[in-house]
């Protein structure tokens, strides 16, 4: 049994150092609002966190973990430690008509897919797109200004708190706790869901982290008044 890791939920505001600070990213609406990067496909609450779990730069998680619970701080991750320096041999140049074939219309600033890669488009002209395969945090220091609202203790709120990171919702869902062990009880909705399906993966991985157990059991309940 390993050790149990330290789960918080916080908040963020994360800057580009270029010229001039500028936000690209948070989870808090009303600065996005205010900021004009608001997308109305993406959820903004605060973030459930897993401290050393790596899905965030180290410099950030440092300071998570070291972070005073309703204080902001301030972090500030220099390009090295962040998405690295730009490489220019990752701006290449396209063929035009390879893209109107499959009836894409490349312009610049418009984020595309070549083969299995992502890039930007940087500029369209006699005939030829250049495309910026770079992260596009690349190249810049970044900083962050962020709140840990708090560290969830509590076994069951840890447990909704990783099934809504990694599957949007927790409704349903109950939970039975062991030495050695957590138990799922999955609710109906899950069981057609090829989306709960690929999340299985991720939560299992997380509540052995949070809970220091090795074994995830997952339970679906079917009986004569459940509909096939």
């Amino acid at each position: 049994m390993a050790d149990a890791k330290k789960l918080i939920r916080f908040e963020y505001k994360a800057y580009v150092n270029a010229e001039e600070e500028r936000l690209y990213d948070t989870n808090i609406l009303e600065v996005a609002k205010e900021a004009g990067i608001f997308n109305e496909k993406l959820k903004y609450a605060p973030m459930a966190y897993i401290i050393g779990s790596n899905r965030v730069f180290p410099d950030l998680d440092e300071a998570l973990a070291n972070a005073e619970i309703g204080k902001e701080t301030e972090v500030v991750i220099p390009c090295e430690k962040a998405a690295g320096q730009r490489n220019p041999a990752l701006v290449e140049l396209f063929p035009l008509k390879e893209f109107l074939k499959k009836n894409v219309q490349p312009y610049p600033g418009v984020t595309i897919a070549v083969g299995n890669r992502t890039g930007t488009v940087v500029s369209v002209g006699a005939g030829r797109v250049k495309i910026d395969f770079n992260n596009q945090l690349a190249g810049y220091d970044l900083t962050y200004k962020f709140t840990v609202l708090e560290e969830i203790t509590d076994a069951a709120e840890k447990a909704k708190a990783v099934i809504e990171s990694n599957y949007n919702t927790s409704d349903g869902f109950d939970f039975e706790f062991a030495d050695d062990k957590v138990v799922v009880m999955e609710p109906d909705v899950t069981k057609f869901d090829q989306n709960w399906m690929v999340a299985k993966y991720k939560i299992v991985s997380d509540l052995r982290t949070i809970n220091g157990v090795d074994r995830v059991d997952f339970v679906q309940i079917w009986d004569a008044g459940a509909k096939e």
